[in-house]
């Protein structure tokens, strides 16, 4: 076992495209992991790195010290912790990882308190290549004592934050899916641009790396979007549901986003499109605006 992780008692509730390395790599580290997914063949292969594979949520969480859960949506994490939390020892700590609205994550820590099971939520940017190496970016909301009982866990994960009190690490994730969001829009209307204007967008891409558009974003994706890669590490479904939460958020803030309005109602018109597609496909849904124009000359990647 890792000298910075606790000799504790995890259980994994949701094992996709994020949950199975976060899983795998927590196995990695020596700690005592026992997994369930809705689809228990998605989380068999974990068995091979002495995983328990539990039949249900309940069966999962009996002997847990702390649960992670990474779940689709907010709904789909309240009834999974419906079917668990009957199991909960009080003292366990509950950490979502999931993305949700805040006032879900709210309600999720009074449900549990009254079990007395602390909660946190701790959203996580990243993606899957993310997951697999260990380097989420990790949004905590919780109590800081629960931030301190749960940092060497998510330490093996990527690197955790605290951000303030439950409920607040959705407000941070939402913050983060509004920049990523709106600069992939950004970057497909730049390489639209440059082609269209008899540019070479590979080599404008090219060009301007290095000065103030530098980002993460236009070196991972803008290749995707120059290579037409749309198979997926983060999803059109699931960034068109952050940006609708980051709207709902607005509104209880009582702000508007007039940016991020436009960036919703842009991936909401490929949403019945291609669902699953990489969140790229801002790209996609921007070339179905502009009728004639493509960017690349090659076939789509698509899920």
């Amino acid at each position: 076992m890792s000298s910075s992780a606790p000799a504790q008692n995890i259980a994994v509730l949701g094992i996709g495209l994020m949950g199975k390395p976060m899983a795998t790599r927590l196995l990695q580290a020596g700690l005592s992991v026992t997994v369930w997914n809705r689809t228990r063949a998605k989380a068999a292969p974990l068995a091979t790195l002495n995983a328990h594979i539990a039949d249900t949520p309940a069966d999962a969480v009996r002997d847990a010290h702390v649960v992670i859960t990474m779940l689709e949506a907010g709904a789909i994490v309240r009834d999974v912790i419906a079917q668990a939390e009957a199991a909960l020892r009080p003292g366990t700590l509950v950490i979502d990882m999931s993305s949700t609205r805040q006032s879900e994550a709210q309600e999720f820590h009074a449900r549990l308190a009254a079990r007395n099971v602390n909660f946190m939520d701790a959203p996580v940017s990243g993606g899957v290549l993310g997951a697999e190496a260990g380097t989420l970016a990790i949004m905590a909301g919780g109590s800081e004592s629960d931030f301190t009982r749960a940092e060497p866990i998510l330490k093996l994960l990527g690197r955790p934050t605290r951000v303030g009190p439950a409920g607040c690490g959705q407000i941070a994730k939402l913050c983060n899916q509004l920049i990523v969001g709106g600069t992939l829009g950004i970057v497909a209307e730049a390489l639209m641009l440059a082609q269209a204007g008899g540019a070479d967008p590979a080599a404008v891409r090219t060009a301007i790396r290095g000065g103030f558009a530098e980002s993460r974003i236009l070196d991972v994706h803008g290749q995707r979007m120059l290579e037409r890669n749309f198979l997926p590490g983060g999803q059109v479904k699931s960034q068109t549901k952050d940006l609708e939460n980051v709207l709902i958020a607005a509104a209880s803030g009582g702000v508007r986003l007039p940016l991020a309005e436009l960036l919703t109602e842009l991936y909401r018109t490929i949403l019945d499109v291609v669902p699953n597609a990489d969140q790229s496909a801002a790209l996609i849904a921007l070339e179905r605006m502009n009728p004639g124009k493509r960017v690349g000359d090659g076939p789509d990647q698509l899920p």
